[in-house]
């Protein structure tokens, strides 16, 4: 059985580190979460878990005792979910994945490798005004709004003065009868 693992920041979106792994195992998820770890660029990382085995095992509970991050468990400890990236797991599963042929785990590996890469540096979120959640994360996307906005009016007023440009033979009859 495949296991898919992997650590979204809450306030970007952005997939900061991730696994495709054939079975379980506690130092996957340890490994990840020093991955993850890495890329943040102050204080201690607070990791929002569910109770699942790969959250709460040896690997972790080492991470997690040596003060490196702070674990806190979903719905007990506080009252909010883990829901972002388990619900991002179940979109790439059934809008991605499920559409391929699925026959090893490095298939599996490169199909998620490629859908995160689109996500974190191609897809715009609505939440974010049309940024990336690279351009949230790293915070380079401040101007995408105003271009956005901009775009959407050039784009409603073209077609309304191509329209009243046009004219037709019957129209330009009656202008030329009344004149």
């Amino acid at each position: 059985m495949t296991k898919l693992i992997g650590w979204v920041d809450n306030f970007s979106r952005r997939i900061l580190a991730w696994n495709v792994a054939e079975n379980f195992h506690p130092g996957v998820t340890a490994q990840i979460l020093l991955d993850a770890g890495k890329s943040m660029t102050s204080g201690k990382p607070l990791v929002l878990v569910d109770g699942g085995v790969e959250n709460f095992n040896s690997a972790v509970d080492k991470l997690v005792e040596s003060g490196m991050l702070k674990r806190v468990l979903a719905q007990t400890e506080i009252n909010f979910s883990n829901s972002l990236i388990e619900s991002w797991w179940r979109v790439v599963k059934h809008q991605w994945l499920y559409l391929n042929t699925l026959d090893t785990v490095t298939t599996v590996r490169n199909l998620v490798a490629f859908y995160i890469d689109q996500h974190n540096r191609h897809l715009p979120h609505s939440a974010f005004r049309g940024q990336t959640p690279d351009e949230m994360y790293f915070g380079t996307g401040g101007a995408i709004a105003k271009q956005l906005k901009a775009s959407r009016i050039a784009a409603r007023q073209s077609p309304v003065e191509a329209n009243r440009a046009q004219t037709c033979r019957t129209c330009e009859e009656i202008v030329s009868i009344s004149s």
